[in-house]
């Protein structure tokens, strides 16, 4: 079953494959185009949120980090001891509520069942102010094991965004690190009224 012990015993085992060690071109090269920095940023499913260690570098302070894992944000905030621990939040996405400018998809959607996938799409649209903007990596491609990661391909996606989400961009990446090339869709998504 995949539930919280069993990303707990990922995160402990250091069975994180997932995990480039860093963050990834795509999300830095987005990243490096905002000049707002007092943006409210989520990052649901955060894992080792070398996204937020980046943003954190980069001078974004308003930065909230999301795991149902307790073991990754406790690795963070030993890592990063200026960063506030009430925007370190060891909970289940969704029970999670609040209202963000942007939030960020780095390898959670993938690491939820396929079935959870409507749902998901539904509590995004309900995290984001109405301006805001969903942004990140999809996998595009169907994984030969049983997950997690759960593959698919962009017609799938398209069909769940679609309902709650203006999508501006879905498409593959043309700066994904080598092992990802040509597998992974850079999404920004922004919400229907």
């Amino acid at each position: 079953m995949i539930d919280n012990k069993y990303w707990q015993n990922r995160y402990e085992n250091k069975e994180t494959g997932w995990d480039i060690g860093k963050i990834s071109t795509p999300l830095k090269e987005y990243i490096d185009q905002l000049t707002d920095k007092s943006i409210s940023i989520l990052i649901p499913g955060c894992g080792n949120a070398h996204e937020a260690s980046y943003l954190w570098e980069q001078g974004f302070k308003n930065i909230f980090l999301v795991d149902y894992a307790e073991a990754p944000l406790n690795h963070f905030a030993a890592s990063h001891p200026a960063f506030p621990k009430e925007q370190l939040i060891h909970k289940d996405f969704f029970e999670f509520e609040g209202q963000y400018d942007l939030i960020l998809e780095q390898t959670f959607f993938c690491a939820l069942d396929p079935q959870l996938r409507a749902k998901y799409v539904a509590k995004m649209h309900s995290l984001l102010k109405p301006e805001g903007k969903l942004v990140g990596l999809l996998f595009n491609c169907i994984f030969e094991k049983e997950g997690p990661p759960f593959g698919g391909r962009i017609e799938e996606y398209q069909t769940f965004f679609d309902k709650f989400f203006e999508i501006k961009t879905m498409e593959p990446c043309y700066n994904s690190i080598a092992p990802r090339k040509n597998n992974e869709l850079f999404i920004i998504c922004t919400p229907k009224n």
